[in-house]
């Protein structure tokens, strides 16, 4: 793990920027994540940048300017959250990133789920998905194919093309 300041080039490179395809900068502070992006798209030339927008207000500097090819507002995607939440589903979608249309669906295995105990590669996932991290006990993971899934585990999986439903059948029926 690495602790350092985002908005210093230092702790960027340090946290492997110089390599890196994608930076998502979700800090709780509108002008760390300004900063943040700028630096990743000028200095370290990351191809894809993505920020979270904390006050809604501030929502029209998120934009190439600032070297932010996606803005995320925080109070849009905990509404989303909020609706997901209260209709009790297993599967939920968090976001979808603007021009790409690529979305971002969380599943949560439950006792009944048939991917519990299952590897990975034994599953069928949907075209153009892909598990980009489980959630086991508050730790984050990047799984490989035989990464075995256990109940309770939050499978966030990244598509081009799957539905919800798609994601769902995949992991829970």
């Amino acid at each position: 793990m690495l602790t350092g300041d985002a908005a210093d080039p230092v702790a960027l490179e340090e946290a492997g920027a110089l390599k890196a395809d994608v930076l998502v900068a979700v800090t709780g502070e509108d002008q760390v994540n300004l900063v943040v992006s700028l630096l990743s798209k000028r200095h370290f030339a990351i191809p894809r940048v993505v920020a979270r927008v904390n006050d809604p207000a501030n929502h029209w500097m998120f934009t190439d300017d600032w070297g932010i090819d996606v803005a995320v507002s925080a109070s849009n995607t905990l509404l989303s959250l909020i609706q997901e939440a209260t209709s009790a589903a297993d599967t939920v979608g968090l976001l979808t990133l603007g021009r790409s249309g690529v979305g971002l669906v969380e599943t949560t295995l439950t006792d009944q789920s048939t991917a519990v105990a299952k590897c990975l590669s034994d599953l069928e996932l949907p075209k153009g998905a892909i598990v980009a991290a489980v959630v086991r006990s508050g730790k984050a993971h990047v799984p490989g194919g035989s990464f075995r899934l256990e109940v309770g585990d939050e499978i966030l999986v990244v598509t081009d093309t799957a539905t919800r439903e798609d994601i769902r059948h995949a992991f829970q029926h």
